[in-house]
This record gives structure tokens, sequence and C-alpha cells, in this order.
């Protein structure tokens, strides 16, 4: 009834074992044992010794197309693929030819969570288009085992896809999803703060790079899945975690924490890619002495907040990193905080190399309605006003829209995008929302909107350069919010201030919109049946689609001019991931998490 032993062994250390051994899992059917303690040791030793042993190795020597032959460890095989590594430890993805066998090309990856450095999820690749999108088929199917709601969009080199869950990576072949290796290290015992999902993965060269629940950073063999550096970016005991996808960035890999709702103090963290060393950190609540600081009124801001767990944007003609930042911590009461609070709620651009700040912009000054601006940012190069501009793309959780120069910092345009919007106004010229009276969390409770979800959130945006339209899922919802007394931070427990609850009325809604950069206005929009709760994300193309998570559990395709439903698949998953596509073998496919399965789809012959 229960997987193979050795699925169990390696997301677990000895003690863990033996806590199971001892225990079992009453609910599932396995007893728990009355051994004694040396027989346990025992046990496990010889557990162990079957772990390192493995699965039988073999190997094999085929012919190859062309000529040549491939000798080396079978990996996986099917009736017509097969995963040879060969002696120099890489990985052939290989294809039956008759009595032979060819190696499978991988003309497009998708290298970072975002696809591209920039982040804008745009695709290049034509074959899927809308004369041929009713042939949009499933290719393959991967379950993760045990794993929930996958929150992963996958990524994708050389042919191989990299897939991850809390403290897992999988690395799969891209045209079967057969699986050709599996990471595991064990979950941390004693984490009372969140960590029960996972991002995504970054990869640069032979190395894929992840974040573990307990705040550490992972390089891997991506031929293997080997060990090779282990970083702690922050001290888990201290309420921190890690759960997104680290950003690969010149020779560097760059990383954050969550924790802002339990009062750990965000920093983002750039460490060598080949040696795991830090090279740099930026904290993004100032320390005493530093700029923006005295935006700290009161208490002092040990447990300040401004989290960065979620994955930046990178120029690399630029050579710069934009990343965003979270909202403080005991986010509904203010009280102790007076101030902006910087770097909460913002956007940080640094210098790659040194981690230096260039500028900043803060979008929701003293928030207290737990808006974090951990929203994709969107590098694009676009003519603005008769001129060629270095611009960045940006929809916020507090239901603005915001275009900026990213070479300067230099505002150049908001618009609102919901229609429930009640605590501000406006963006104001100086670039400060004007705020609306009373809007505060107060005992009583007081309602707001957007609700705490946000008028958008994590989900990813994307942008079609051909259209000028930037696409986003949005949440018409509204929240009553209310604050209690400041309280006191202890390791372990949240520290949030107050609570919220989203209102039935006005009665919460998902809406696919498609914005004009230029103006920031609505060119169309798709509102979706349903309670709005899914959380998936766009995909643009070039061949003029949107392909989305619809709040139906559906993956869908729409006319990127006209928004108009081309296409759809039904998964009858909530959705807490977005799509992204690649190149296999001279065929295009897409690939998005549905609950525990990675799909795979791409056009029926």
């Amino acid at each position: 009834m229960g997987p193979p032993i050795l699925m169990r062994l390696p997301g677990r250390d000895d003690q863990q074992l033996i806590s199971l051994i001892r225990n079992g899992i009453p609910t599932r059917g396995m007893p728990g044992s009355k051994l004694d303690e040396s027989t346990l040791t025992s046990l496990v030793a010889h557990l162990r010794s079957i772990q390192s042993h493995g699965e039988p190795v073999e190997k094999r020597k085929v012919e190859v197309a062309g000529g040549g032959t491939l000798e080396g460890q079978v990996l996986g095989e099917g009736f017509n693929d097969l995963q040879l590594r060969t002696a120099d430890k890489r990985v052939h993805l290989l294809r039956r030819s008759g009595d032979q066998y060819r190696e499978v090309t991988s003309e497009t990856g998708w290298p970072t969570y975002n696809g591209g450095p920039g982040g804008n999820r745009f695709t290049t690749l034509t074959e899927i288009n809308k004369d041929n999108l009713s042939r949009l088929a499933p290719k393959w199917v991967f379950t993760v085992p045990n794993a929930g709601r996958l929150q992963v969009t996958p990524v994708v080199a050389d042919g191989i896809m990299y897939v991850t869950a809390p403290n897992q990576c999988y690395a799969l072949d891209a045209g079967t999803g057969r699986q050709i290796w599996h990471f595991e290290t064990p979950r941390q015992v004693g984490m009372t703060t969140a960590g029960g999902s996972n991002r995504g993965a970054g990869v640069a060269g032979d190395r894929v790079f992840f974040d573990t629940d307990r705040a550490h950073l992972i390089a891997l063999d991506r031929m293997t899945g080997d060990l090779l550096w282990e970083s702690e970016i922050a001290d888990w005991r201290q309420n921190y975690y890690a759960q997104s996808a680290p950003l690969p960035a010149g020779n560097l890999v760059v990383t954050g924490v969550g924790g802002g709702e339990h009062g750990a103090n965000g920093m983002i963290a750039a460490f060598d890619q080949v040696t795991g060393k830090e090279v740099w950190r930026f904290h993004t609540v100032p320390r005493p002495g530093e700029p923006g600081h005295e935006s700290w009124q009161g208490r002092e801001p040990e447990h300040g907040g401004a989290p960065t767990w979620f994955t930046g944007s990178y120029d690399p003609e630029l050579d710069v990193i934009y990343w965003p930042t979270g909202n403080p911590s005991e986010e509904y009461n203010g009280d102790l905080r007076q101030g902006d609070n910087l770097y909460s709620d913002s956007i940080l651009a640094l210098d790659r190399k040194t981690g230096k700040l260039k500028w900043h912009y803060q979008f929701t000054p003293h928030d207290l309605w737990d808006w974090d601006s951990t929203e994709p940012f969107l590098v694009v190069n676009a003519n603005w006003e008769g001129r060629e501009r270095k611009l960045l793309l940006h929809a916020d959780r507090n239901g603005f829209f915001y275009v900026f120069d990213r070479v300067d910092g230099k505002l150049l345009l908001t618009q609102k995008f919901i229609t429930n919007l009640t605590w501000a106004s406006k963006i104001g010229d100086d670039g400060r929302p004007v705020k609306l009276p009373n809007q505060t969390p107060t005992a009583s409770g007081t309602k707001v909107c957007p609700s705490q979800d946000g008028a958008t959130n994590w989900f990813s945006p994307s942008y079609n350069p051909n259209a000028g339209l930037f696409y986003l899922q949005t949440f018409e919802k509204c929240s009553v919010y209310k604050k209690t007394e400041g309280g006191v931070w202890e390791p372990g427990k949240s520290f949030l201030g107050g609570t919220q609850n989203i209102l039935a009325d006005p009665k919460p809604a998902r809406i696919l919109k498609a914005l004009n950069i230029r103006t920031g206005a609505t060119v169309w929009q798709l509102p979706q049946p349903g309670p709005a709760l899914s959380w998936g994300g766009t995909l643009a193309t070039a061949t003029g689609l949107v392909i989305f998570g619809a709040e139906t559990g559906e993956v869908m395709a729409a006319d990127a001019l006209t928004g108009k439903p081309l296409w759809s698949f039904q998964t009858n998953q909530t959705w807490r991931a977005s799509p992204m596509t690649y190149s296999f073998d001279g065929k295009q496919y897409v690939a998005i998490a549905a609950g525990s399965d990675i799909l795979a789809f791409g056009i029926a012959e």
C-alpha cells in the first residue's frame, strides 16, 4: 500500500527513521514498533546500506543513427525512448530509429522561473497557433508523490525538465516525462512557519539551484542530481523559510527568504554558482545608521518583516537585479512602526556584482493590509512617447499598474486596474498614493478593497511585445480588517497584529485582463465562473495566444487581442501554478503543474 522503501529513505534522517519505525503511521495502516534502541539503530544502519546500494545499474551499448555508438548507464527506458548516462556524466536522451537510436534535439528551453531572466513569460515559438490549437492535447503526465497542490513552474535545459516540490527536485525527460533522477533532503522538524511549497528551480551551466524549507540554497549537478553545495540563507529557528525559485544572474545565483508574517526581517543574498560562497547580502529592513532606518518610528524594527520570498528579475545589459519585497510584520497594526517602513512593499534595483542599491520605489508606504509587492517585474524594451526606452512593468497587489524607466527608476505611468479599490484615489505626482480616509484596520473591523489576497498576487503575468499588452489574472475581493493590541514577537509564532476575513459582498470574482502598457487601460477582460480561489498565471505567445489557468480548473487559451476563449482542457484542479513552454525534438510543448501532476501538452499528429 505504500511506496517502495527506497523512496522513503532520502527524505528522512536517522532520527526521523527511528521515530517513523517506533511510532508508525496508524492513520494509514502502519503500526508502531516496540523495538529497543539498539535494534532500531541496527535496523537504520541496514536501511542505509540498502539506500547506498540503490537500484541495480544496467549498462548498455547502442548504435546511434548516422554512425557511432553510445555506452552508458540506463536511467530509463520505454518502447521508443532510452536515457543513457555516459562515463562523462552527460545524459543522452535517445529515440528509437529502426534498429538504432538517435539523439533528440532541444532548441528552446525555459531556464528560469519566468522563462528568460527578464521575466516576461513571452515565447517566440510558433508551432502552437490558432490554426492548430484545436489539436492541442496532453502528451504526458508526471505525478509528484505526496506533493499536494504544486506551485512549481518547471524549467527546461537541453531537453531535461527540472521540477521541485518541498525539499525535492526531479529531473525528467522533457519529451516523455520519464524520471531521470530524484534528489531529496529531509524536511526540517519543528518548523511552524510556512515551507510546505516550492515554486521551482533555476538552471545555469551544469547546475540546478533550488531553495529548501529551512532557508538553505542547494546546488545540484543537473546531470546526476548529486549535491554540489548547500549554503544557509538564514536561520530557520528565527522564523525564516524559503520556497521560491532562485535567480541565476551572471556568475551568481540570487535568492530571498520568507517569514514576514512571523517577524523575520527580509534579505536578498547572492552566492557564487560554483562554490556556494556568499558574495553579498542586502537587508530590506535598514539597520541603525543605514538610510531608511528613520522610516521606522517607534519600536526598533528587529522583527520588521519586508520578506523577499518571491523570485526577482534580471537585466543582463544593465547588469541590474530587480527584486520585490513583502509587507511589514505585525501587518494589521502599525501603531508601533509609524512611518513608511522601508523597504517593505518595494522594488529594489540592485547592482548584480555588489548588491548596492541603485534605486527603489515603495508601492504601499506603511502597509496595513498585507499587500506584498511580490508580484513579477517584467523587463521590457518598448517605444515610449516616440523613443525606445528600457521599461519595467508591474501590477501590484494594491490595485495599481505601474510602468518605470528601469535605468533610473523614474515612474512613467500609474493606473488603477480593478473596480473595487477603496484605500487610495490615485497615485500622486510625487509617486505616493493619495490615501482615502477610514481605511485603516480597527478593533471593530474596517472594510477595505482589495482584499488581503490583493488585486493580483504572485501568479505570473506576461507581456506580448507585438500587441503591447500586459496579461494578468486579477481578483475583485474585499476584506474586513481587524487590528489587535501590539504583540510580542516569539519564535515559531505568527506576528500579524490582527485578522482579516474576505467578504461575500461584493461577490469575489477572478478576471483575466489585458492592459495597454502605454495607458494602463483595460483593453479586454474575461471573467471566470467560480469562487475566485485559484492562483494560476499566464503565458503569452508570438502566435497571438494567452495560455492560462482558469478559475474553472481548465487550462485555457484565449485570443491575445480580443480575449475570446479558443481552447480548453479540464484538469478539475484549483490552480497554484503558471504555464510555461519549450521546444523538444522539433516540437513545441506547453507544461503546467495541476494538483500533484505535471501536464505537458503538444499538437496531436
